[in-house]
């Protein structure tokens, strides 16, 4: 449900503001009681959800180049080159789950001070969410303090130390049992208007809670196999049950206005422009031999509609096209604009980069990175430029961001509406895919592997469809009236039906080959979710090089150990009162290089060290595009 203004006066008024420093600087974890005023926790855990943001402005802006380069589900618009193995500044990921963790440690203490035992529901629920923040966190930079952090109030730590990423997986476990045993006490309080993620549902936490484990577990599975389908046969058959249908997603919008004004980060996302990587062409080709209508939600048709090819033709430009842009137009025996060819409107307005090294700069790839004025037009005084290609769509990102439908000449048609954010955290599709897995794995699950993976698959479809719909994203339900060939982008009947019956779809052939399928649907599932979707590939080794469905390229120049599998860590400041624990924890991962580079500059990171200085989960994981057989 969301929240309205009323509900966020009510949850403000009653908290305090609560502040931490840098992501890494940790000094700033553990708050003086004196800035702080507790009076409700399901206030509290309001807050909570109101701060619970892994997705955030700066992960959007930089992380998520560096997620899909790295594991090749998207093409820079520029091509690769050696400049994609480097790193340079990143954010919106370390320290995120300290914005949750606080406010679960305060309704904790009030617990504790008052004997209130009926507020455990809200506390359970702040755990939730500081695990997967938690999972979210480590998942790039391993350690972290966790265990003893924002405990200044009832312990006076003021020098949280470090958890390991093993300590912390059976922390999360143990965590979400309680949280379990919490949302199942009898008499325990909820409220249905400051719960915008379940609505007081507390069964439904429960659910988010089991499922949540099962994200601790695939990330496991490579250092601990057996532990980690003892996770899954577990969460399989508790009885609280796990994320099953559309109805149990952990899928919501915030809000729909801000009391204190800040709609952007609360209402819209933010009102900053977002990176949006190319779609790679493998992955196009993937998405079409699957007749998969996500492609249709993730990324944005690009500018070529009939009307746009009908002048790309007048101005003598339509032979400037890719091959297989020119391909999907039908042209009368006079040579202008007659039909759509190919898979036909929409499919017909999504292509992508190809997935090649130093194209920029290479002429048999002018038409795709160095193309300069080659699809720019000029009619009555008014230049445009338009582009072949698709990136991610921006409106299922951020809310406030308007979008210009491609004309020719002077008209503009635009459409400026400030639609509130939808997101989605975690879902049923997610879990079904995961059991999907683990069922080929070994694991002893009371359905098949074709019935969890099926399952998965059809809720993502319709998990996006539905990010699509309630974000408004361009040309859902409407065609702007412009171009006569423009066709809607909404889910049609029998389109789901028609991409499980295709052979890149369908859970067919060896154990290898249905892991293979299981995993590329993980991946199309996460394109929204940047993290999740690296960490699936870097945990499996897929894509994979050479493959028939959805091929890693192994770039000549470039060896597989030099991308990086974990983000660099910023050098600690000798005036850092956690200099020495931090220093500690970092040695003990076997991180000799932090943010110096090996040519040491900051911010400037190349060479091996960020694939051969694993992280504890990434230590047995295969090497880029190279799974396990």
């Amino acid at each position: 449900m969301k929240l309205n203004k009323l509900y966020y006066a009510a949850a403000l008024a009653s908290v305090l503001t609560l502040t931490t420093g840098c992501a890494e600087d940790y000094t700033g974890l553990n708050q003086d009681p004196a800035n702080v005023t507790v009076t409700d926790p399901k206030a509290l855990m309001s807050q909570a959800v109101l701060k619970f943001q892994p997705n955030d402005y700066l992960l959007w802006f930089y992380n998520v180049n560096y997620f899909t380069r790295w594991s090749q589900m998207s093409t820079p618009s520029g091509s690769f080159t050696d400049a994609f193995t480097e790193m340079a500044e990143s954010g919106g990921q370390g320290g995120q789950y300290i914005e949750v963790l606080k406010y679960r440690n305060l309704i904790q203490n009030h617990i504790a001070t008052t004997g209130d035992e009926t507020q455990r529901g809200f506390e359970a629920a702040c755990t939730v969410m500081s695990v997967y923040l938690g999972l979210f966190d480590s998942d790039m930079y391993g350690a972290l303090p966790y265990t003893q952090a924002c405990h200044y109030t009832d312990q006076e730590i003021l020098t949280p130390e470090y958890d390991s990423v093993e300590t912390l997986y059976n922390t999360f476990l143990s965590e979400l049992d309680q949280a379990i045993s919490y949302f199942q006490t009898p008499g325990i309080e909820s409220n249905s208007a400051l719960d915008q993620v379940y609505g007081g549902d507390w069964a439904k936490w429960a659910k988010l809670a089991n499922s949540l484990k099962l994200k601790v577990a695939v990330r496991l599975y490579n250092n601990d196999s057996a532990k980690a389908l003892q996770i899954a046969e577990a969460v399989a058959k508790s009885s609280v049950g796990y994320l099953d249908s559309l109805e149990d997603d952990m899928l919501f919008c915030k809000a729909t206005a801000a009391a204190n004004g800040n709609d952007n980060d609360y209402v819209y996302g933010t009102g900053n422009g977002l990176a949006n990587p190319g779609l790679s062409a493998n992955v196009e080709k993937f998405m079409k031999a699957s007749l998969d209508p996500r492609i249709r939600f993730i990324y944005r048709k690009n500018s070529l509609n009939s009307t746009v090819i009908q002048a790309l033709i007048d101005a003598d430009k339509f032979k400037n096209l890719p091959e297989e842009v020119k391909a999907d137009v039908v042209l009368d025996e006079n040579g202008n604009f007659k039909e759509w060819g190919g898979l036909g409107e929409p499919w017909v307005r999504y292509h992508g980069y190809p997935v090649v090294f130093n194209g920029d700069v290479n002429p048999e790839y002018k038409a795709y990175f160095n193309y300069g004025t080659d699809y720019q037009i000029t009619v009555d005084e008014a230049t445009k430029s338009y582009s072949p290609f698709s990136s991610q769509q921006e409106e299922m990102k951020r809310g406030r961001c308007g979008f210009s439908v491609p004309t020719v000449g002077p008209k503009v048609i635009q459409d400026t509406e400030n639609v509130p954010l939808w997101t989605m955290y975690m879902t049923a599709a997610e879990v079904n895919l995961y059991l999907a897995e683990f069922k080929l794995l070994g694991a002893n699950l009371p359905k098949s592997a074709e019935e969890y993976y099926n399952k998965g698959v059809r809720l993502s479809v319709q998990d996006y469809d539905k990010l699509a719909k309630n974000n408004k994203i361009p040309y859902y339900g409407n065609t702007y009236g412009y171009d006569p060939n423009e066709v809607v982008i909404d889910l049609k009947d029998g389109e789901i039906d028609a991409m499980m019956a295709t052979d890149a779809v369908k859970l067919t052939g060896s154990k290898s080959e249905q892991l293979e399928k299981v995993y590329l649907q993980q991946l199309m599932h996460f394109s929204l979710q940047c993290d999740d979707q690296f960490v699936t590939a870097r945990r499996s080794g897929y894509p994979k090089i050479g493959s028939d469905l959805l091929p890693f390229v192994k770039f000549e120049s470039v060896a597989l150990n030099a991308i990086p599998r974990r983000f660099e860590i910023a050098k600690p400041n000798v005036t850092d009162v956690m200099y020495d624990i931090k220093n500690a924890a970092y040695a003990a991962q076997g991180f000799n290089t932090l943010g110096t580079g090996n040519s040491g500059s900051a911010f400037n990171l190349s060479g091996t060290a960020l694939n051969t200085e694993r992280l504890w989960q990434d230590k047995n994981a295969p090497q880029w595009g190279s799974p396990k057989e």
